[in-house]
């Protein structure tokens, strides 16, 4: 959620959706529990969330999947699923994001009757963007045409559906960009496709400074427009949140797990009987 509220500060970006695709069992991280109850505990952790969505396919291959492949993989469903022409973001399409015969009529079915040089208030992009095009690409959206204005994105302009490009970005902490400087960790070729074509975007962690990492790497410098650093605003900076410290505080009986686990998640985990030690 703060990712993508920093995204819309900027002015860059409007947000219609996340997929959240937990790793394959064969990645072979130690302690790492069966997808199906991975798949269950994120499904339960966004299930209030009218954006986000969990999606099994990178856990129901045969076997474990690169970052880029899966990536690859969303990016070409959305492009057959909803007719979109998704951009790359260093040679951005100048086709119509949704394809229209060019004598339609270009009437607005949505129109904002404020003068549009004023604040912009929000004509929604076809519901959400096809009610965030369907759920990221359940269901192929219409093909009319929107005025859209969003007031939230602070764009300033008034933009038709067809001209808005969409693009899938990674999202990441820093300690992971930080691993792309690890030396054979990560395979060249995937890099350029994953930071040159995609895009990332980092929420900064507990001693990993984005800036220092970036520096490392002459992958990372030559992209380093495509990376953006998460600012946060809050009391509550984003560097607690911490997969591995909520196992811990499940593992010692630590009521803090409530700081970074919803309820639903807890109670499955405890049901289940996960990260539960010999003295648990």
């Amino acid at each position: 959620e703060r990712a993508r509220d920093y995204l819309h500060k900027t002015g860059r970006f409007i947000v219609i959706g996340g997929i959240v695709s937990p790793v394959h069992d064969s990645y072979g991280k130690t302690g790492l529990v069966s997808s199906r109850h991975r798949l269950t505990m994120c499904q339960l952790a966004v299930q209030s969330s009218d954006w986000i969505r969990v999606d099994p396919w990178e856990c129901y291959q045969d076997t474990w999947q690169t970052t880029c492949s899966v990536l690859e993989h969303h990016r070409d469903l959305m492009k057959r699923v909803t007719g979109c022409i998704l951009s790359n973001v260093n040679t951005p399409s100048i086709t119509p994001v949704i394809g229209q015969p060019q004598n339609e009529s270009s009437q607005n079915i949505y129109q904002n009757n404020n003068n549009v040089s004023s604040k912009p208030t929000a004509a929604k992009i076809l519901g959400k963007v096809g009610e965030s095009l369907s759920r990221i690409c359940c269901v192929r959206p219409p093909m009319e045409r929107f005025t859209f204005v969003d007031e939230n994105a602070n764009l300033g302009t008034v933009m038709r559906y067809e001209e808005i490009e969409l693009r899938i970005l990674l999202l990441c902490g820093s300690d992971l960009l930080e691993s792309f400087c690890i030396p054979g960790l990560w395979n060249e070729a995937d890099m350029e496709v994953i930071v040159g074509e995609f895009g990332i975007v980092v929420v900064p962690r507990d001693g990993a400074d984005p800036e220092r990492i970036m520096n490392h790497s002459s992958i990372l410098r030559k992209y380093k427009n495509n990376i953006l650093v998460v600012k946060d605003d809050s009391n509550h900076p984003m560097s607690v949140v911490s997969s591995t410290k909520s196992r811990l505080a499940l593992q010692h009986g630590d009521g803090h797990v409530v700081d970074y686990l919803c309820q639903p998640v807890i109670d499955y985990i405890l049901k289940s009987q996960l990260y539960i030690n010999a003295s648990g």
